[in-house]
């Protein structure tokens, strides 16, 4: 366990800086535990018990030092599309299949972890999770109207649907609730930007306990929290049906993929920033599976890495796990002792706390970017981002899986293949795409490979040399620069064999140069190298070969032995 070496290795100096840092974590997720929690469709008291043992059990067996889990807004909204589908949110039934999902959840990543198998979110590429997080901003922005309007809204299946229920029934905003969600969002918006390590979202929570307590808001129709139960979590064993298991694993494969993804995004941001520890991957998401998997049997909900807490961890100088265990500790302290404060609490205060935590989420220079570098990134991202709003967050993260497999698929089966020219007054041989001025020569034809060469793309390299042959009349050698290849299997193999005969029977010779060891050595177990005459080190080492008096000769005689045998 991590944690032994961390407490093995530990620093007087250190504990100062983790206190410090698990208090001000503390102060920002006691209050978004709860709105996060009622973002999933269950009661705020939950929220606060994902703020406890999930924290020391990612404190336990985590590698990252600096990132802080519990509730996130991304993982509560998975959680409410998918379990919502299946029973009421806020029932005893509903209630049960979030923690149930969460243990789920918690064991694939746990099993990917050990496994190894954390390279799978690999198909999940940077322009999909744009899409999805800017997609999953505004589906979470329109799920807090009903709190921050203060007027019920029906849940509905589309998002659509929900924002035309709203703008009908504008006129039964209250203006008491939405004047407090505003009044929220500004003050922990300035507060934020007069020094990130101010609790805002905590000092907002309080002063509207007060203001509530004092003016009696529930009688102005204002949704207050009511009584949350004091008291730890106890151990309760989660019974669960076949049928319930297969209903929810679109769910579970979906918080669990976005999850990592989220995660590991963070443990590697804090990584390069502080260059002060060593993530590694896969013990991380066992940390993680672990917290989901036994916090569920402490009624958690799933948890996940939250990019705000953990750059606030970072900022306030967190060393080591232990300013986890920090902030854990005054979850605790608050679940004994301080719960019964929230009964006053505004439900549009937690609202407000939501609508500015996403903000961030929605990403429009990160689109603005993927236009102008990659159009194709950016239609991948544009199709996950319509898809998650109009169909569903699940049919969304499909799309966006399909999507960047597909493209994985379209480049490793059509690579790029250039023909190369030689730079005047230089031995550098370059695109003539790119370089106008590379000199071609029309018997010796130069073109470069670049990716590996296998099953899925083999036919595209002979197509490529029939095109030669057609558009090259004059070719008489044909020469590979395969130092891009960097693998080649049997049908790579296979197809190069069948290359060099064809060329053969035109009387052109194939040539290759650069291959790397690997590649070199099927190569020659396919035959294809037996004759060292056909392979070289570089360009320039081909064509002087090529070009040698002495070979054009032997080349002849061979050629005219050849047309004696066949006579």
């Amino acid at each position: 366990m991590p944690i032994v070496q961390t407490l093995k290795h530990y620093q007087k100096s250190f504990l100062r800086a983790d206190i410090f840092a698990g208090i001000t974590v503390a102060s920002i997720l006691i209050p978004q535990a709860m709105a996060y929690a009622l973002l999933a469709g269950v009661p705020p008291i939950y929220g606060l018990y994902t703020g406890l043992v999930p924290l020391i059990i990612y404190a336990i067996f985590a590698s990252s030092s600096k990132m802080s889990v519990g509730p996130v807004a991304v993982s509560s909204l998975l959680i409410l599309s998918g379990v919502s589908a299946i029973a009421k949110p806020g029932t005893p039934e509903y209630i049960h299949l979030v923690i149930t999902a969460g243990l789920w959840i918690g064991v694939l990543q746990a099993l990917i972890g050990i496994l190894r198998l954390g390279f799978i979110v690999n198909f999940l590429s940077h322009a999909v999770i744009v899409g999805f997080t800017s997609a999953a901003a505004i589906i979470i922005l329109v799920s807090q109207l009903k709190d921050a309007l203060g007027f019920s809204i029906p849940n509905t299946q589309h998002l659509y649907d929900t924002v035309r229920y709203a703008a009908l029934h504008i006129n039964e905003t209250n203006p008491i609730s939405l004047a407090i969600a505003g009044a929220s969002v500004l003050i922990i918006w300035v507060l934020k930007k007069i020094n990130k390590s101010i609790p805002g979202a905590l000092l907002v929570v309080l002063i509207a306990i007060g203001i509530s307590y004092l003016i009696d808001l529930e009688k102005q129709q204002v949704d207050i929290v009511g009584k949350i139960p004091s008291g730890l979590p106890h151990f309760q064993w989660i019974t669960m049906t076949w049928e319930q298991c297969l209903k929810l694993i679109p769910t579970v494969l979906t918080v669990t993929l976005i999850g990592i993804v989220e995660s590991m995004g963070i443990a590697k941001a804090l990584e390069a920033k502080h260059n002060d520890h060593q993530v590694y991957p896969n013990v991380e998401l066992k940390a993680l599976g672990f917290a989901k998997f036994i916090g569920a049997f402490f009624q958690s909900i799933p948890s996940s890495g939250s990019f705000t807490r953990s750059a606030i961890n970072s900022e306030a100088g967190a060393k080591t796990t232990v300013s986890s265990l920090v902030a854990a500790i005054i979850i605790l302290l608050t679940l004994l002792f301080f719960t019964g404060i929230f009964y006053y609490l505004p439900k549009p205060v937690l609202a407000g706390i939501i609508l500015l935590s996403v903000f961030s989420l929605f990403n429009l220079k990160a689109a603005k970017y993927l236009w102008k570098v990659c159009k194709t990134d950016f239609v991948m991202m544009l199709a996950t981002f319509l898809c998650t709003l109009l169909f569903g967050i699940e049919l969304g993260v499909m799309v966006g899986v399909v999507c960047s497999i597909l493209v994985i698929l379209y480049k490793i089966s059509n690579p790029r293949i250039v023909t190369l020219g030689k730079l005047p007054n230089s031995n550098s041989y370059k695109d003539i795409s790119r370089f106008p001025e590379a000199i071609e020569d029309e018997e010796i034809v130069i073109f470069r490979f670049e990716n590996q060469m296998f099953f899925a793309n083999a036919v595209t390299f002979r197509d490529q040399v029939l095109d030669f042959m057609d558009t090259k009349p004059k070719m008489k050698h044909l020469l590979l620069d395969a130092r891009l290849i960097h693998d080649m299997d049997s049908s790579g193999t296979h197809m190069l064999k069948d290359v060099d005969l064809m060329l053969k029977e035109k009387g052109i010779e194939l040539h290759l140069c650069g291959a790397i060891g690997s590649v070199r050595d099927r190569l020659y177990k396919a035959h294809l190298l037996h004759e060292s005459d056909y392979h070289h080190l570089s360009i320039a080492d081909a064509i002087a070969r090529i070009n040698d008096p002495k070979r054009k000769e032997n080349r002849k005689y061979r050629a005219t032995q050849q047309n004696v045998d066949a006579k």
